[in-house]
């Protein structure tokens, strides 16, 4: 399996540095939270106009659709994708709508009807549109298929009824998808059904949930007999269940996180120097290891791409990768707390807070990453059954 990229891509890497460099300040790097984790939605304000502004300036470049086909706007290449999403996450540009973008669309491309990709995808991919995922409820996390939220017919619409929760950026969204039951006498997995929403449609209340920094990024959603026109239905009837494995295939191989891990151990590495701080020889070998580490979640991350891009089965695959990366980043942030002592639990507002208080930031916002896109117990299984083909008990 060949990872190596081509002379044209690299190229095309150049390109996406040079425009960041170009757009995206060196201070503003630990400002908006890491790409791709739902912090980047607690801004607000001016600061919240300019995450809107870096997301239009990489539409504009056709960035958020490298890997779509041809015929949809894109390049047909997930390896162009990788290479832009690397390098945002690399210097934490807050320019990509992370659900709309990396697991809706190519959901929509798979399931998705002409006229459903006609108006859904352009708007994402101009970074314009936003998406959020209604797909946890109260009692159904990594047991989804317990939903019990409904969808009933009536003439052209369905009639939603329910609750989700842990609803990244739903405040801030225009559109959502949502999974919903639709036959109460089928199998669980069976009588579910998938939806695109607007989410500005009467009957829809979002409410904020705070986290432990305090900060507004999730929500739990009301739907009080909210009404979605029957050609929203994405995948068919019934076939929701489907669909929803795709689109969590597609958000789990999107949380690779290597980049960001790499980042903060380089922005590490260059505060130690120039505080003239020295680490002990553990502290020295576990910096090597999590260096490594980094290549060894960046070829993991590599082999899942390789399969998806054939188009090929990678569940077990995208979950490996999904789950080494997240633990990774925990392992990171964990090390930065510890070889800064003190000064690692300090926060932005500290003048003596290294690297703008990222550090403490840093260690608290990566306590969610084993449980968000499936928990690691979650894709543990998934390689243990599918990859290995071990029982289920």
């Amino acid at each position: 399996m060949d990872f190596g990229y081509s002379q044209q891509e690299e190229s095309f890497r150049e390109e996406v540095r040079d425009f960041i460099k170009k757009e995206f300040p060196a201070d503003l790097r630990w400002k908006f939270g890491v790409t791709f984790t739902p912090s980047v939605q607690t801004h607000e304000g001016k600061d919240w106009e300019y995450v809107s502004g870096m997301r239009a300036k990489f539409g504009a470049k056709g960035w958020h659709s490298l890997s779509w086909p041809e015929a949809y706007g894109g390049k047909n290449s997930l390896f162009l994708q990788n290479i832009a999403w690397e390098e945002i996450l690399y210097y934490n540009v807050p320019a990509v709508d992370h659900i709309g973008v990396t697991f809706f669309a190519p959901t929509l491309l798979k399931f998705g009807t002409e006229e459903q990709k006609k108006k859904y995808l352009p708007g994402i991919a101009k970074g314009e549109t936003y998406w959020c995922e209604l797909l946890s409820e109260p009692d159904s996390g990594s047991d989804l298929a317990s939903l019990k939220t409904t969808a009933t017919l009536d003439g052209d619409y369905y009639v939603l009824n329910g609750q989700k929760t842990w609803n990244t950026g739903a405040h801030k969204t225009q559109m959502g998808f949502v999974l919903t039951r639709t036959d109460m006498n089928l199998a669980r997995h069976r009588g579910l059904s998938y939806f695109a929403l607007d989410m500005n449609t009467p009957g829809i209340t979002v409410r904020p949930l705070v986290n432990i920094l305090g900060e507004h990024e999730f929500n739990e959603v009301f739907l009080d007999n909210v009404r979605v026109p029957k050609e929203n239905m994405v995948g068919g009837l019934n076939k929701g269940w489907y669909v929803t494995m795709m689109t969590l295939d597609y958000e789990r191989f999107a949380q690779m996180f290597y980049p960001a891990v790499r980042s903060y151990l380089d922005g590490l590495v260059a505060y130690l120097k120039e505080a003239g701080i020295k680490l002990d020889a553990a502290f020295r070998d576990r910096l090597a290891y999590l260096y490594s580490e980094c290549e060894m979640a960046k070829m993991i991350h590599y082999r899942a791409m390789c399969i998806m891009a054939k188009d090929s089965p990678s569940t077990y695959e995208v979950a490996m990768d999904k789950m080494y990366n997240c633990e990774l980043a925990q392992r990171a942030a964990d090390f930065g707390v510890q070889v800064l002592n003190n000064y690692g639990g300090l926060c932005g507002n500290s003048k003596y807070a290294p690297l703008n208080g990222w550090p403490s930031y840093y260690y608290l916002d990566t306590s969610s990453y084993t449980m968000m896109a499936g928990t690691s117990e979650i894709d543990r299984n998934v390689v243990a059954t599918q990859g290995l083909g071990l029982p289920n008990e």
